[in-house]
């Protein structure tokens, strides 16, 4: 038992062994007066209510009246104090027993809420205390903050990668299940990209750092999961709303049912002189009953184990909002590359009206410094290192292409819309491609205006596409849209054989906004999956933006209202189980509280439910509604 269980359990046990003792005096001596009675139960009652007592009283001072824990002592303090009262019975058991059990199911709310921080704690266990740092050829071992950019660090085998750089020298495997929920290792030799939050397994690197240690992906991780509670979902806004009317209008009619039946019956022939007790008796029930904690607790706690099981998954969801909208989705609509294809693009056919190698040349030194994965996949034809050709005056064309002047002439790299705004004379069709079934993306080439040839770039499916796209329909996803800037003739094939619903061909970006701008007129819940970088405008609009993909990608994480973390399209079908269940938990404890406090509460005016069932309407709910929150931790991958 850790230090912080036993200071939560030491008051509730040693009131619980004193309210026995109490009982046992009260059995021994019968003849001890009422007074002494209460001083004797009074005992247990402090330690086991000081705590709530004194919180109830600040939030009093603090002109919040309608606190639990102020409800609950003025409940019992009554109860005490009932037995003072004309022809009533002494409630001493029952008052020390109430708070015994409210601090029973406080620290059981204390439990729950602390192995859910723990879960998604020891998930989010990314970012190390040191790193290793070579600085005039010397191992230091420092605080990660310290380290610059530019700096080189050693990464040894076991040990956490501490900030995002490029590997300078040394091969490994890295664990990326913090990371992707994945446990398969990824290898990383010179020249690829490690980032922080990742394990080494093998050798030992030697990293160059690009990025501080506050802006590491590790630290954009913590910082979104740590934040995800502020962005609330409809229900706990309604939760909160409810309870600020419910447990007012609940105080007030306690208030009236201990004076105006009391009232009346001693108006009325044959008042009562025990009428005031019975009918007080009755108003401290419905206060204990009124406590809003079944829904506040467990309301947020079901969303926060929902956020942490789609961490422990790879799926980063920015608030319980999104979880929320991703349970409601009935409309998918995909960007293409990237996202249901691999992104990675190999040349596949070269039709030139040049010489095949200056054609080849020309393209490389347009690309050279563009990041879109077709100029990478054209570099890697003809790599241009060490030529002396002069390039300038370089114009990205948003969704056409590049131009550039290459060697004093104007070259453009693209589709047929920049062959048209450059008035290069093209066929968009290519009869030897027909011919042979090739199918891919067309990249254009033009010198001076003079259409030159023009170079095919394939791309390939994902492995899980087709079977998340099958998925997504079996778990009621009505409508899947892909969108892309790839031609019709791709986005057709692509299209047939994930057997998607409906695409869009040759689009800008811009279109890509306005087609989604449209659906969601149509008051569909629609949710858009993105590589995260070219896509920020329509993650943004959709009522989901989810970015695929993301390990390392700073804009898909700034973007995006749901991250996944490596590149499976099946995640997203996980994320919407993740999403359903923790909505259905939620509103099973919204309905199961309401419907037992109302029960309770009508039981309690006619008398027939004591003390005893109150506490269950209120604790015994409570605790209830929270085992059943936790079930939200918990969701088997899909």
């Amino acid at each position: 038992m850790n230090k912080e269980i036993k200071q939560k359990l030491t008051p509730i046990i040693v009131a619980a062994a004193l309210l026995l003792a109490a009982c046992g005096v009260e059995k021994l001596f019968p003849g001890l007066k009422t007074w002494q009675l209460l001083l004797v139960y009074l005992v247990p009652y402090f330690v086991a209510g000081w705590e709530v007592l004194s919180e109830g009283a600040e939030k009093l001072l603090q002109g919040e009246p309608l606190d639990e824990d102020f409800l609950m002592g003025v409940a019992t303090i009554g109860a005490l104090a009932i037995a003072f009262m004309p022809e009533a019975e002494p409630q001493f058991t029952e008052a020390v027993f109430v708070m015994l059990f409210y601090r029973v199911g406080e620290f059981f709310e204390w439990l729950a809420e602390g192995r859910s921080r723990r879960s998604i704690a020891e998930l989010m266990d990314i970012r190390p205390d040191t790193a290793t740092v070579l600085r005039d050829g010397v191992e230091q071992v420092v605080d990660p903050s310290t380290v610059e950019i530019g700096e080189t660090i050693l990464i040894k085998a076991g040990e956490k990668v501490p900030m995002d750089g490029e590997v300078i020298e040394g091969s490994s495997l890295l664990d990326t299940v913090a990371l992707t929920g994945e446990s398969v290792p990824r290898g990383v030799a010179v020249g690829d990209n490690v980032i922080s939050g990742c394990v080494n397994l093998i050798g030992l690197l030697k990293v160059r750092v690009s990025k501080s240690f506050g802006e590491s992906t590790a630290a954009k991780i913590l910082d979104l999961v740590q934040n995800a509670s502020e962005a609330k979902s409809k229900k706990e806004k309604f939760i909160r709303r409810f309870s600020r009317v419910y447990t007012p209008v609940v105080v007030g009619l306690a208030a009236l049912v201990a004076i105006v039946p009391p009232v009346l019956a001693g108006i009325g022939v044959g008042g009562y002189d025990d009428a005031w007790a019975t009918w007080i008796y009755r108003a401290l029930c419905f206060l204990i009953v009124s406590c809003p904690c079944a829904f506040v607790i467990s309301i947020p706690l079901s969303f926060f184990g929902g956020i942490g099981a789609a961490s422990k998954h790879g799926i980063l969801v920015k608030g319980s909002n999104y979880l929320e909208a991703l349970a409601r989705t009935s409309t998918m609509v995909f960007d293409k590359t990237g996202t249901l294809t691999e992104g990675v693009f190999e040349l596949t056919a070269v039709h030139p009206l040049m010489d095949e190698k200056g054609l080849l040349h020309l393209v490389s030194h347009v690309e050279h410094n563009s990041i879109h994965p077709i100029a990478a996949a054209l570099r890697d034809a003809f790599p241009c290192n060490g030529s002396d050709c002069s390039v300038s005056e370089v114009e990205e064309h948003p969704g056409m292409g590049v131009s550039a002047l290459v060697n004093g002439s104007s070259v453009a790299v693209g589709d047929a819309s920049l062959m048209r705004y450059v008035r290069a004379d093209i066929s968009s069709e290519c009869e030897e491609c027909k011919r042979v079934g090739i199918v891919g993306t067309m990249v254009h080439v033009a010198i001076n205006g003079d259409y030159v040839g023009h170079i095919l770039i394939s791309d390939r499916i994902k492995e899980d596409s087709a079977s998340a796209i099958k998925a997504l329909r079996d778990v009621g996803v009505s409508k899947i849209v892909m969108l892309t800037g790839d031609n019709e003739e791709v986005a057709g094939a692509v299209s047939k054989e994930l057997g998607i619903d409906e695409y869009y061909a040759g689009l800008l970006p811009a279109d890509k906004l306005t087609i989604v701008e449209e659906m969601l007129s149509q008051k569909n819940s629609l949710s858009f999956v993105g590589d995260g970088i070219n896509d920020a405008p329509v993650l943004a609009r959709a009522d989901v933006g989810i970015a695929m993909g993301a390990l390392g990608s700073d804009a898909a994480i700034e973007a995006a209202d749901v991250v996944i973390m490596d590149d499976k399209p099946s995640k997203i079908v996980s994320a919407i189980h993740i999403a359903r269940k923790t909505v259905r938990i939620a509103t099973q404890n919204t309905w199961f509280a309401i419907g037992i406090k109302v029960v309770v509460l009508v039981l309690a005016f006619f008398g027939i439910a004591h003390m005893w069932l109150a506490v269950f309407a209120d604790v015994g709910v409570t605790i209830l509604c929270i085992f059943n929150a936790m079930r939200a931790l918990h969701v088997r991958k899909v």
